[in-house]
């Protein structure tokens, strides 16, 4: 899937590269901009866009990660939720706001489909995160959720709105991969991430459970933790452009988050033990120890913004997104 994505990449680049003869950034830039009614640019832009979605797992291209994340070994699942995605998400937007532009963005339908596929990413995954019986495929398509929004604060093509795709993008990796360890921790121990295996694992494994706990609620975005704060830059956003029903989505979203969460605090700490892991101890302190620092700076960043939002805020602002 990987390889599919960069050929079009590729293809798209070619095209570009076609019209403008240079691959420099900054001289696409430039030379893009007397010529942004090509059909050549909006094809190669088009192949641009679809190469990345892929590698960034936009739905209706997202089909690869939850087994990816799924059948990985726990501490590569742990990387590819922290960055693999991550990283997708700063490709796509350095090649469309720093290539081409904000107003080429904007003047065709990129942006109404980045909004449109990123309101059915965050119901549909999230109603799909739901129904799973295993921990890490719950938490796979979770991600999809996420990175859904992400592609909603870039649909905005605003100054909040990319600020809200970068903050979360940093948010996203302290929460998910916090809740990747914690099942890891889990597998480390019972050797399995069914949810099913997890009955009464709460009280055998307290730190493990409260780290997963509270980098749950980030994920859902109480007030007081990182995932707050990218959610309510996402609705200022929204709030912004007068997008009510888009407000209602992400809404939705932390609703639809509570349910899927709750699912794993259910199994943890409401159903009985099994007999099989009633003699379960704690993870190590090796594991517990970076579990717990990252659960620890989803709460710091949750109530000191100033890195976060500033860093975001400048990025945005180097991309040459216009202020409204």
């Amino acid at each position: 899937m990987g390889t599919i994505g960069a050929t079009f990449l590729l293809i798209g680049i070619g095209l570009v590269y076609a019209e403008t003869g240079t691959l420099n950034m900054l001289d696409l830039h430039q030379r893009l901009q007397p010529m942004l009614d090509h059909r050549t640019v909006h094809t190669g832009f088009a192949f641009i866009v679809v190469g990345i979605a892929l590698k960034l797992a936009l739905f209706p291209l997202h089909l690869w990660l939850p087994n990816a994340y799924t059948y990985a070994p726990s501490t590569i699942s742990v990387f590819l939720s922290a960055t693999a995605t991550k990283v997708a998400v700063y490709i796509m937007l350095r090649m469309v706001f720093t290539v081409f532009s904000d107003d080429f963005f904007t003047h065709t339908p990129a942006d109404r489909i980045f909004l449109v596929l990123g309101v059915i990413g965050v119901i549909l995954a999230s109603i799909a995160a739901i129904y799973q019986t295993d921990a890490k495929r719950l938490l796979a398509y979770s991600s999809i959720a996420q990175v859904s929004y992400m592609v909603l604060g870039m649909g905005f093509a605003s100054v909040l709105g990319l600020t809200a795709t970068l903050v979360h993008v940093f948010n996203h990796a302290l929460m998910k991969g916090a809740l990747f360890m914690g099942i890891g921790a889990i597998v480390y121990r019972v050797g399995s991430s069914q949810l099913e295996a997890l009955n009464g694992l709460g009280r055998q494994m307290p730190w493990t459970f409260a780290a997963i706990f509270i980098a749950g609620l980030s994920l859902i975005g109480i007030p007081g933790t990182a995932g707050f704060i990218s959610k309510w830059y996402l609705v200022l956003a929204a709030m912004e452009q007068q997008s009510w029903l888009i407000t209602l989505v992400i809404l939705l979203g932390s609703l639809l988050a509570a349910i899927y969460m709750w699912k794993i605090v259910e199994v943890m700490f409401f159903r009985p033990t099994s007999g099989s892991v009633v003699s379960v101890k704690e993870a190590p302190v090796s594991l517990l120890i970076p579990m717990w620092t990252l659960v620890i700076a989803n709460i710091y960043f949750g109530i000191n913004t100033e890195l976060t939002v500033n860093v975001a805020d400048t990025a945005v602002r180097l991309l040459g997104v216009a202020a409204p």
